[in-house]
């Protein structure tokens, strides 16, 4: 049996079996819409920031209520429609980590590494949106502090979206937006473990646009994004003379991508390919970017269901072709995926349970960085809800991976274990 399908296979299992093991003994949350339609977070969102069913539809009908106008401005002009105060939010988490992890410098093999870690704060995020016309919304947040980068404001997801363009049906998002998204949104995840796979793929935030449309029982969604990410922009410049202008993109080839989903009985499924370049990997270890475009193609599978209303399960399996990644003429297949389940206890308590899994295959024993795409760990998170925007954290990080000795002239692939506990807040005001 293919290693890729054991990899399905225990991944609903798992999905499965752990249920029992939760049961106790006895839209990224933006409270801005609570606000503005003077209902509760418990209208959207399960146990924040996961979404409900409601919370779901609200998201497709482009975060916004029929009665959306009824807290704008009374200016006299049909064809103005400003909020009657800026609709903004903030969401906060500390935390305070136990973790075996170190950062390891792959050339020299310089270690940083602390037993106990004090992240607080961990991020600070400042969010908006609000409908700007029958059919326009718009929505961003910054973050101010994330990870310890203070003195520094990161703008992620921003975009204007259109819900049906020339009344065709077809929804159109311009900006800045995480590709992933279409899947399984990181955004709203319970764990405070990520889906490893997606940042491991780099199909997380970049600049393009995204169309999509319900055809007969199928959700169909096409986009194009510049395939670099959103950490750069290059200056315009023509001989002699600097242009005040900028390229946010560093070749002229946009990478493709696109989503069929539908459901069968209790399972929603969903198919996604990619298909764009990117930069080769250079210098020692592989940390450098090249001058050379490579193509990379992504193929993905998602599957997810509720059962008895309370439990909420999904999986992801991503296989990835890198062409000529480290080498000319040479491909590098590799893959992976997470699979998860959050089970809702009540209005107090939420558990988690998230099984992340990579395997770098080609990329092993290449001496660069990307032997460490290899992952295998389990996390368990329980949240208390001391009030529907305020939750306590409490998670365990498993790392099932042996420890690897360094086998190359840099430091590279599984040199030391990786988990962790975690205790902390996370609030959404």
């Amino acid at each position: 049996m293919p290693i890729q399908l054991r990899f399905v296979i225990h991944a609903v299992l798992l999905s499965i079996c752990l249920l029992p093991g939760l049961l106790p003994v006895t839209a990224e949350a933006a409270p801005m819409f609570a606000r503005k339609y003077n209902m509760s977070c418990a209208s959207c969102h399960s146990a924040f920031p996961r979404l409900n069913s409601f919370g779901e539809q609200f998201r497709a009908s482009n975060m916004r209520l029929p009665n959306w106008r009824d807290d704008t401005l009374e200016t006299g002009d049909p064809r103005l429609a400003l909020p009657s105060a800026v609709p903004l939010a903030i969401r906060a988490q500390a935390y305070v980590q136990a973790r075996e992890g170190k950062s390891i410098d792959p050339v020299t093999g310089d270690t940083v590494e602390a037993s106990s870690d004090f992240q607080s704060p961990y991020l600070i995020k400042l969010l908006s949106s609000a409908p700007l016309s029958d059919h326009i919304t718009y929505y961003f947040y910054g973050i101010f502090a994330e990870k310890g980068g203070n003195g520094e404001t990161i703008i992620e997801d921003a975009w204007f979206r259109h819900d049906d363009v020339f009344a065709t049906g077809v929804g159109l998002q311009l900006g800045q937006f995480q590709v992933s998204d279409l899947m399984f949104p990181r955004e709203v995840r319970l764990p405070f473990q990520d889906f490893m796979v997606y940042r491991m793929a780099g199909i997380t935030y970049d600049r393009g646009v995204l169309f999509d449309r319900g055809i007969g029982g199928l959700d169909v969604s096409l986009g194009l994004v510049n395939g670099n990410g959103i950490d750069q922009n290059f200056d315009v410049n023509s001989p002699g003379y600097r242009r005040p202008d900028n390229m946010f993109d560093n070749n002229s080839d946009k990478s493709v991508f696109g989503r069929i989903a539908t459901t069968l009985g209790p399972v929603s499924v969903g198919l996604f390919g990619l298909a764009g370049e990117q930069a080769n990997a250079t210098g020692p270890a592989g940390i450098d970017s090249g001058d050379r475009d490579t193509d990379k193609r992504i193929v993905g599978l998602d599957l997810s269901g509720t059962l008895r209303g309370k439990t909420h399960w999904y999986t992801q399996l991503l296989w990835n072709t890198w062409e000529g990644f480290l080498e000319p003429d040479q491909d590098y297949d590799w893959w992976g995926g997470f699979a998860g389940v959050d089970y809702i206890f009540n209005d107090f308590w939420a558990f988690s349970a998230l099984y992340n899994y990579a395997d770098a295959d080609d990329l092993d024993a290449t001496d660069t960085i990307y032997e460490g795409i290899d992952i295998n760990s389990l996390s368990f998170t329980a949240s208390y809800y001391f009030m529907r925007n305020v939750k306590g954290v409490a998670e365990i990080n498993i790392d099932l991976l042996d420890d690897e000795s360094r086998s190359g002239t840099y430091y590279t692939g599984h040199l030391d274990r990786e988990g962790y506990i975690l205790f902390g807040f996370d609030a959404a005001f």
